[in-house]
């Protein structure tokens, strides 16, 4: 066998895997059942919003969660602000006993998001035993990691009690949907052109399609495999799920730089459940720039290749299912088999444009003899990616058919970034930079654009 057959063979096995995967994630995804609400009375909610110079956004959050669920307490972590973030929580927690401050310092302080939440884990351990004639058993409390923009839906706790839900003493953790707060704003990007403003407009609407198809697909696969991951917004946990996820380091989240699938990860391997409600949701921003979408997925794919030194407990472990640790390592193997696709895929194009160069009657009389490679591309290279949008159009927002056309072409497209963030976290784990780089939010970045016009 020729270097040029194993090349060809082995992109046919990266086509063959992608194409199972999509066929596996779209038919569960569209054949969903919708889940049932439960009782949120026996169950005590603790609320954690890790903040680091959020005060563009953190008053407008603390009032709409205390309104919409006034029987949460707020865990304010203010990660050592700059901005008066911290004097703003101070306030709201002076004026109502259930908005409780996390304070952190330097130089502890702003070395990320898993260390910023385990800190809100000892101060709410710490006040638990100082109320613990009144405080809930570890399994009836429910702590809920929210953004410091985020918006949870108002049945989100209804639907979290649900029967299959923490209605099941088995479940440990669960993951709401996730939608994009901004996807209809008319100008995401004021004062920068029309070309400017479409642009982020597609940006934005290509991140909702992606959480809410795609991702949202992929975990409503894993329920089947029972293998479903948490994400950093509107991840729900028992404490005594995040108790068990302690055992090994003192701490339920990790060091990894997506701390929430680690956390998933932990959870399971201490035997408990985790599921997905795609029924209720938490909203939050898209980012309008490429520049900080490609940092903020950067810093995802290389939290997902830290997590891959989890592969050999999960295929040890007794809690996880045959399909489910099938499931967790090809996720994790991802961004390993995107590295490699960086190579494969624009080998195989050179291969075959130097083989129709070569090939008798030259490229053109080549190219027209293969005229079916076209169709063959389109079919699955362009429709996996392209079939999301239509899917999104006809079953989570009514839009023109025509308009999920255009989005199938603008998401297959979209999609092709996370082969530059690949080699980017790739880089950053070679040179062992590890730090945690906070995305900022879209009114710091329209404040700090208007500074640098005027």
């Amino acid at each position: 066998m020729t270097p040029l057959d194993i090349l060809y063979a082995l992109s046919f096995v990266f086509l063959v895997m992608f194409l199972t995967y999509t066929t596996l994630i779209v038919v569960p995804f569209l054949r969903r059942p919708r889940a049932a609400e439960g009782d949120t009375a026996p169950f005590e909610w603790h609320a954690f919003l890790p903040c680091r110079d959020e005060a563009a956004v953190v008053e407008a959050t603390m009032t709409r969660m205390r309104e919409r669920f006034p029987q949460i307490h707020l865990w304010m972590i203010d990660d050592a602000s700059t901005d008066g973030t911290g004097e703003l929580i101070a306030r709201a927690a002076g004026a109502d006993s259930f908005i409780h401050p996390v304070l952190r310092t330097l130089p502890d302080a702003r070395s990320g998001k898993g260390a910023a939440l385990n800190a809100a884990f000892v101060q709410l351990d710490a006040w638990r035993s100082r109320e613990r004639e009144r405080a809930a058993d570890d399994d009836r409390t429910i702590v809920v990691v929210v953004d410091a923009d985020g918006d949870l839906a108002p049945d989100a706790l209804r639907q979290a009690a649900g029967p299959a839900a923490f209605g099941d003493p088995l479940v440990g953790a669960l993951q709401v949907a996730v939608r994009m707060s901004n996807r209809d704003d008319p100008s995401p990007s004021p004062g920068r052109g029309r070309l400017a403003s479409a642009w982020a407009r597609s940006l934005i609407r290509m991140q909702d399609i992606e959480f809410r198809t795609t991702i949202a697909a992929m975990q409503i696969l894993r329920m089947r495999t029972v293998s479903v991951g948490l994400g950093g917004n509107g991840q729900f946990t028992r404490l005594s799920a995040l108790r068990a996820a302690s055992l090994d380091t003192g701490e339920p989240w990790g060091d990894a730089l997506l701390e929430d699938y680690e956390v998933g990860l932990r959870i399971m391997l201490a035997g408990y459940r985790t599921v997905y409600v795609h029924d209720t949701y938490v909203s939050q921003e898209a980012l309008p720039s490429a520049r900080r979408l490609l940092t903020q997925r950067t810093r995802w794919c290389q939290g997902g290749m830290q997590c891959g030194r989890y592969i050999p407990r999960i295929f040890g472990s007794r809690s996880f299912t045959n399909a489910g640790a099938f499931e967790a390592a090809y996720f994790l193997a991802i961004p390993y088999i995107q590295l490699l696709g960086l190579i494969v895929w624009p080998s195989v194009a050179i291969a075959m444009i130097v083989t129709g160069a070569l090939a008798p009657g030259g490229f053109l009389s080549w190219a027209w003899q293969s005229a079916w490679i076209l169709p063959l591309w389109v079919a699955t290279g362009i429709l996996p990616f392209a079939l999301w949008p239509i899917v999104y159009t006809r079953r989570e927002e009514r839009h023109p058919l025509w308009k999920g056309l255009l989005w199938g072409l603008g998401y297959w497209l979209y999609m092709y970034q996370s082969y530059v963030c690949v080699a980017r976290a790739l880089g950053r784990l070679l040179t062992r930079r590890n730090g945690w780089t906070k995305t900022r939010r879209n009114a710091d970045a329209d404040r700090l654009l208007r500074a640098v016009e005027v």
